[in-house]
């Protein structure tokens, strides 16, 4: 099996919308080791994190953080060790613009 360290995706989030930001492609098995949410805004914000299966429909039981706030002009660093299949999806959601997201982690092909 081979291992590929990158950055497996970074986005500038529209506000208010729940937007696909990294899908595991097929035939590979992905582990998220780190989540970096900034908050590039005079005020408070918030954000949501969701993993969706093999891209199932968002339901409330995909949700791993849920209006979670940063402060103005800060960031949040998520160190989570997510292990994912392929197909499945990684959703993310700012309660307004100006918020980027940047993943890290291990592609795994065999």
């Amino acid at each position: 099996m081979a291992n590929s360290y990158k950055v497996l995706a970074q986005n500038d989030l529209p506000a208010t919308t729940l937007t696909a930001l990294y899908t595991v492609p097929s035939a590979t098995e992905t582990v998220i080791s780190t989540i970096v949410i900034a908050n590039r805004t005079a005020a408070a914000e918030s954000f949501r994190l969701a993993i969706r299966p093999n891209g199932e429909s968002i339901a409330d039981k995909h949700y791993l953080a849920y209006d979670v706030p940063i402060a103005a002009n800060d960031s949040t660093t998520l160190t989570l060790g997510i292990t994912m299949d392929a197909a499945d999806v990684l959703d993310m959601y700012a309660s307004a613009v100006d918020i980027s997201v940047n993943i890290f982690g291990t592609e795994i092909t065999a």
